[in-house]
């Protein structure tokens, strides 16, 4: 007789997410050590070999020992989404459980937490040729124009992508026209299923003004580090072009137009900020529809301990550690 899943155990998870620059790093190395975890990131570009400054990628001393996983694993010429995230993150807790210790999935990109979360499948479906329409559309009138379909098609999705992530744009357009539901239903439907996990789902957050002033510092450090050599080394040694995964990263894709010659350092350095801010706003937005997250306000702790302390008495009383 075959056993119910639903009555077997399920695993302990623990997320630790938040908006770019809020210090989910520290944060996620004190709380691994804290319960025997190591890390996933869950992050679309520190999983690019040398593309290390423009995605604030952890040291090898800033991660004091503990392991991390889907961290400079792929060449910055190699595709990276949702169904290779799942797969890889997937195998990684695997390892960890085996280990006898706690994966913690740390990182900013909501969508694939929730993937994993509640244990989405991604059906590949057979192009129909929709997707190299709507690149065309793109080439000859702009990302603009096809932000402006997706706006009629499914404003609420508008409110989680920018118009300038073409790939995602072209993703809730291309799902709209083969399943004529909006994205944005589907995602709100995937939310109400229940989690795969018995998990910690911990959201950072702080003071809005206080978060953009920290981007602000953030990239003003990444420009003195070399951001822009980075960027210049990517294209003349790894052959990356614009339309690659990587190169849809904030801090890359400014820079690249840069280096192209298609805005001044100026407008490079005002876009990313701008678009920056813009981006935490949109992550905020995507943590604040999803369920069961627990919001960790920085500004009302004294200290990172005392932040510690706060989420490691929820893990004792969830029965997570």
């Amino acid at each position: 007789m075959k056993s119910n899943p639903m009555n077997q155990k399920k695993k302990n998870l623990i997320i630790l997410t938040g908006p770019t620059a809020v210090g989910k790093t520290a944060l996620s190395i004190g709380l691994a050590k804290a319960v025997g975890g190591e890390i996933i990131s869950a992050d679309s570009i520190q999983v690019y070999k040398h593309m290390d400054i423009g995605s604030a990628k952890i040291t090898r001393e800033e991660m004091d020992g503990v392991p991390h996983h889907l961290i400079d694993i792929l060449p910055p010429t190699e595709p990276f989404n949702i169904v290779r995230f799942k797969e890889l993150c997937e195998e990684a807790m695997d390892g960890i459980y085996a280990r006898g210790r706690l994966p913690v999935i740390t990182g900013g990109t909501g969508f694939y937490i929730q993937a994993v979360l509640n244990d989405i499948t991604f059906a590949e479906e057979e192009d129909d040729g929709f997707r190299a329409e709507l690149e065309i559309l793109a080439e000859e009138k702009g990302s603009a124009f096809l932000y402006e379909m997706l706006k009629e098609t499914d404003p609420a999705s508008c409110e989680i992508i920018h118009q300038n992530n073409l790939r995602r744009v072209i993703r809730a357009l291309e799902y709209h026209h083969k399943t004529g539901e909006k994205i944005s239903e589907a995602n709100a439907r995937e939310r109400e299923k229940e989690s795969a996990y018995n998990s910690a789902y911990f959201v950072l957050t702080m003071d809005r003004a206080k978060l953009y002033q920290r981007i602000e510092q953030r990239i003003d450090e990444m420009l003195s580090q070399g951001l822009v050599d980075e960027v210049k080394r990517l294209i003349d040694e790894d052959h990356v072009t614009a339309e690659m995964t990587s190169m849809q990263g904030l801090g890359y894709k400014e820079i690249y137009a840069y280096l192209k010659g298609e805005m001044t350092y100026e407008e490079a350095v005002y876009t990313l900020k701008r678009d920056t801010r813009h981006f935490a706003k949109r992550q905020l937005t995507w943590f604040k529809r999803e369920r069961d997250v627990i919001w960790v306000d920085k500004d009302t702790f004294s200290s990172e301990d005392a932040i510690l302390d706060y989420m490691i008495k929820i893990l004792h009383d969830k029965n997570i550690m």
